[in-house]
């Protein structure tokens, strides 16, 4: 096998006779079928990182709520559904995903700092499992929309407990000055409010500190925090019977060396283990990034000065995370590379007309042609979602592998489809001169 591809140890992704393939399916296959670039999924690697996490999780039984912002795919949701899976969403558009998915109501979680009157009463509508409240405002907009519909809105405080989550500042949200939850020393007065309104049911608390987290520390921190507020609630006679810990947990993209589940489970047992509350976790990208990638074809090399460059047919529209977060994706050959001529330092660029739309600088790899397959490794979580249509460049399809087949799950966006979502105003002809300014 070349070396730079991270091996998974059921071989889920690996070069068979000479092809890099996705379980029993060669790439080269997926492209010459649907077209670069592509996002390619793998089935068995999906449900074997939820497995793994229910498994490791099996003696608190927690809920296990998908985070949908890291793939919302329908079939990536049925699949999770069938396994078990609840849902955390952040959006009406999200819920209706879930819901259209097959994820049961009672096991989808709302969260996000921005809910609208309108994603508030449709949630309340199809009875979800509950909300994740971000503000003070938010838990008064929820009360009055509970009240106008009649009943009771289940919900949960999101703590913002101040802790830094040793990530990237631009995916940090549990510190003082990021826009989420509510500040640790309101909870108390604002939790025995909710439980004075009648048209709320506090359940709760919850929290979550950031994204792509490798280190436990700011977990055991965070949920320190969370069990005293537990327990100083507990004191004042108020019911908590449902703990929600978030998400956030990392992956392996170039280096970075996270906890397993088994880590992180026993964790969440040593500083929870003694409240009588259910538990939720909220896993996004550690269920699907590995699940993932993004194939794309050679387009060019050019050599310009000191640089090399590599310009693929996949672009920062396609894969927003380098420019975003200065994000490192492995990228490897599709064909697998003979022992022999040196590999060279290059840059891995898209054809957008920016300067970001770069996916690596100065990347090792073999020399590559014209027209020659390369995939983007890790690309399962926060790539297609993010996708755009800049520079007017349709949007990406996916596609879902699961042992020898392989069907398309999202079509490629046509150039027809992509004009017709712009109209032109009645007044506004070919032949027209602009009105005078």
């Amino acid at each position: 096998m070349t070396a730079d591809i991270p091996p998974l140890d059921d071989s889920a992704l690996s070069y068979r006779g000479g092809q890099l393939s996705f379980e029993n399916v060669p790439l080269a296959d997926v492209a010459a079928a649907v077209g670069t670039p592509v996002y390619c999924y793998s089935s068995a690697v999906i449900a074997r990182n939820y497995r793994r996490m229910a498994q490791a999780f099996s003696s608190k039984s927690p809920r296990l709520c998908y985070a949908v912002k890291a793939n919302s795919n329908l079939a990536v949701l049925r699949l999770l559904s069938n396994l078990g899976a609840g849902a955390e969403v952040v959006s009406e558009g999200e819920l209706r995903k879930a819901l259209a998915a097959g994820m049961a109501p009672d096991g989808i979680v709302f969260a996000g700092v921005g809910k609208t009157r309108r994603e508030i009463e449709f949630a309340i509508q199809s009875e979800i499992l509950q909300f994740n409240v971000e503000s003070e405002a938010e838990l008064a907009m929820i009360a009055q929309a509970a009240a106008g519909l009649g009943c009771r809105a289940p919900v949960a405080l999101r703590v913002n407990p101040d802790v830094e989550a040793r990530t990237d500042a631009r995916i940090t949200t549990g510190t003082q000055g990021d826009k989420f939850g509510i500040p640790s020393s309101r909870i108390e007065s604002v939790y025995q409010r909710a439980c004075g309104e009648p048209s709320l049911d506090p359940l709760g608390l919850s929290v979550h500190i950031g994204s792509q987290i490798t280190d436990l520390g700011p977990f055991r921190t965070a949920y320190e925090q969370l069990v005293s507020l537990v327990r100083a609630l507990l004191g004042k006679g108020l019911p908590v019977a449902r703990l929600d810990l978030g998400g956030g947990l990392g992956v392996a993209y170039s280096g970075e060396s996270p906890p397993g589940f088994e880590e992180y489970a026993a964790l969440v047992e040593r500083t929870t283990g003694e409240l009588d509350c259910e538990l939720i976790l909220e896993p996004g990208r550690c269920l699907v990034a590995d699940a993932g990638v993004l194939l794309s074809r050679v387009i060019l090399t050019k050599s310009q000065q000191s640089r090399s460059f590599v310009v693929l047919d996949a672009a920062i529209n396609d894969l927003l995370r380098p420019a975003l977060y200065e994000a490192h994706h492995r990228i490897v050959p599709v064909a697998e590379q003979e022992p022999g001529p040196a590999r060279g330092v290059v840059d891995f660029v898209g054809p957008v007309c920016e300067t970001t739309d770069t996916f690596c600088r100065d990347e090792h790899a073999p020399p590559l042609d014209p027209d020659d397959l390369v995939a983007v490794l890790t690309a399962g979580a926060y790539g297609a979602v993010m996708a755009s249509t800049y520079n007017a460049r349709p949007l990406v399809p996916e596609v879902l592998v699961r042992d020898r087949d392989f069907e398309l799950i999202r079509l490629r966006e046509t150039y027809e489809e992509m004009l017709a979502r712009d109209s032109v105003p009645s007044w506004l002809t070919a032949r027209d001169p602009m009105p005078p300014s």
